[in-house]
Order: structure tokens, then sequence, then C-alpha cells
């Protein structure tokens, strides 16, 4: 796990939340959040909070919300990772309700959360998994973090794994990786994963490899992401993996192997890379998101 995660301001993170939501609501919609947020804040029901959260679609839509850099760079300010893009309407409204619950009492607020995530339909879950990074308690919600990896919703696995910092945080490397082999599997960017690089281990460069393997074996394509977290683990064994790279993949491929290379102290593996590909690496005419976004827009060199 990564050191020392982030602490949140809730009542910062909830005030950011609602000035996005009602910036660009109707005035009924925000008169309705308004009162609702002053009733739950001044006497907190249980039932008016499951009933106000249940009724939030009535009032806010699942159009995208068009962030500023201005309000990103707030995000990150709120919280490191925190990374808003791609919310709708609604899905801000869940989360910014959800920053409402009192959590002096851990067993109560987490009471609350999981009859949330018990009940969920798979757009409120998408909320609640993305609303991890805020939440107070966050020690107690890596067995809720582990269950959205293991969801066989697509968009509930983005949720957490995707531009979330929660999972690099908290997770121990068995669910860390788990995810990430997941992710390459259903072929997500694992650009988008928070702190990957950090969170790089033997055990996971190992369980890549051995994907790639059987990939290979049934004459499938192999992502030229998969050996970003390999690089710093690269032996006498992982480096054929390499070498087949550099000897039969595509020029995506080949600079994938060079900034794998890169992260290595493997002195054999250095003397694989050909010097224009070296020279690529030194002067960054190409990194992992650039593969990342050239792999997935489908210009596989």
């Amino acid at each position: 796990m990564i050191d020392s995660p982030t602490q949140v301001n809730i009542s910062k993170a909830h005030s950011f939340l609602y000035s996005v939501v009602s910036e660009i609501s109707s005035e009924k919609s925000t008169k309705w959040l308004d009162e609702k947020i002053k009733n739950l804040e001044n006497n907190f029901s249980e039932k008016d909070f499951y009933l106000t959260f249940s009724l939030l679609p009535r009032f806010f839509g699942k159009e995208k919300v068009e962030f500023t850099n201005e309000q990103l760079h707030a995000a990150s300010d709120i919280r490191t990772g925190f990374n808003p893009s791609g919310y709708s309407v609604v899905q801000a409204s869940r989360e910014m309700l959800v920053l409402l619950i009192p959590s002096a009492d851990a067993s109560h607020f987490l009471k609350i959360l999981n009859n949330l995530f018990s009940t969920g339909e798979v757009n409120e879950l998408v909320a609640l998994y993305s609303a991890l990074p805020l939440l107070p308690h966050p020690e107690s919600l890596k067995t809720r973090a582990s269950e959205g990896i293991r969801t066989n919703m697509s968009v509930v696995f983005d949720a957490i794994a995707l531009n979330n910092p929660y999972p690099a945080e908290y997770l121990d490397d068995d669910a860390f990786n788990q995810m990430v082999l997941k992710a390459v599997f259903i072929e997500r960017p694992l650009d988008n994963i928070c702190g990957l690089d950090k969170r790089a281990n033997e055990k996971l460069a190992r369980m890549l490899s051995d994907y790639a393997h059987e990939r290979w074996a049934a004459s499938r394509y192999v992502t030229p992401e998969l050996w970003r977290p390999v690089g710093p683990f690269i032996d006498k064994e992982l480096l054929k993996d390499i070498e087949r790279l550099l000897a039969h993949g595509s020029e995506l491929e080949k600079q994938a192997a060079a900034l794998a290379v890169q992260s290595s102290n493997f002195a054999r593996a250095k003397e694989l890379i050909s010097s224009q590909l070296k020279s690529g690496v030194e002067k960054n005419d190409f990194d992992w998101k650039m593969i990342s976004e050239k792999w997935f827009a489908g210009k596989i060199q």
C-alpha cells in the first residue's frame, strides 16, 4: 500500500460537489436539494436520507458535467487523486449526499453505507465506488472495494479501478494485483490506474507474464501496457518476454519494451534496446500514456 493516504476534509468535498450540481441544475431542483440538505443537517433521519438518495434521479439528470480546469484543480486540492471527470450530474449529487451521513460513530456510518451498497442499482454503485476516496473511515472500506473489483458490471469495476486513488492506497497486494490483471483481461487502460507504478510488485509481474504467455499460445494479442508493471522486475526469465517483443512485436510493443527496460536494473535487458529506441525514450518521443492512447484508439503500429 502507498504510505500516508490523504486525509479528506469532508465538508470541503461536500461543498465542492454541491457547487458543481447547483451551478448547472434548475432552480426547482436546487431548491428541492437545499431543503433536503437542511433537514438532514439539522436532524439526520435514516429514512429521510434513503428516500432523498432514491429521489435524486427525478431532479438531476445523467448528462455529463463539463468540468473546467479550475474545478479539476480544486478537486485535486480537496483530495490527491480525486478526479471527477466523467461524472454525470446525478452521480455528483449522489456522492454529495453520501457525504452528509454522520460519521462520528463509525458503526452507524458503515451501516448506512453498507445498506446503500447492498440495495444499490448499477448507477448508484458507480457513484458509491467513485466516492470511496472521499469517505471517512477508509480502512473499514477495503472489503467493499474488493467486492467492486470482483463485479461483472464493467462500469462498476471502472468506478473502483480507474481514476480512483483508493485501491492503491488501501488494498493489499493480492487484491490490487487481481484488479490490474482483470483490467488487462477486460481491456481497460492501465494508464488510468492510480498508483500503478508505486504498487507494482514481483508477484504481479509474474502474473502478467503468465497471462501474456497464455494469450500468445492462443495466437491472441497482448496489450503493450501489460509490460509497464513488469519492467522493474525483469530478470533472466522475464527477459525472454522482452526479447520476444523486440524481435516480433509491433512498433508499440517495441516501445513498451524499451519503457519497461528503462525502469529495470537488469543490465542484460538494457543491452537489448536499440539506439533508436533508447533515443526515443530519452527524448520522450513516446511514453506509457501515449502507448495507452494509441492502443485504445486502434492505432497499433
